[in-house]
């Protein structure tokens, strides 16, 4: 899909001005941004000749591993608030080399 990143600003601007998108045609639970992005990306998917991604296999591949990833950012930015930090050499690493040592 990386091929497509250049034509991505057409497709969804052609994307987004289709009628099934207009903003008084949201609805919360079936109808919303996250239809909006699973639906384009299936549009992309088709136009690539791939197999289109139902809502649980898009949330499993793409959603949760971010939303993981987010969770674990979060809870280290909190415990950095409350507690503070420091930062060690990592005990399996060796120290480098001063400047100028002469080694390369």
């Amino acid at each position: 899909m990386f091929g497509l990143m250049d034509q991505w600003d057409k497709y969804l601007e052609d994307f987004s001005t289709t009628g099934a998108w207009l903003p008084h045609r949201y609805e919360e639970e079936h109808h919303n941004c996250y239809s909006y992005t699973l639906t384009f990306i299936n549009c992309i998917l088709t136009t690539e000749g791939k197999e289109q991604l139902d809502k649980n296999e898009f949330t499993e591949k793409f959603v949760v591993p971010r939303t993981r990833k987010a969770s674990k950012y979060i809870t280290l930015y909190r415990a950095i608030e409350e507690r503070g930090f420091y930062v060690i050499d990592h005990p399996d690493q060796e120290p480098s080399p001063p400047p100028g040592s002469g080694l390369c």
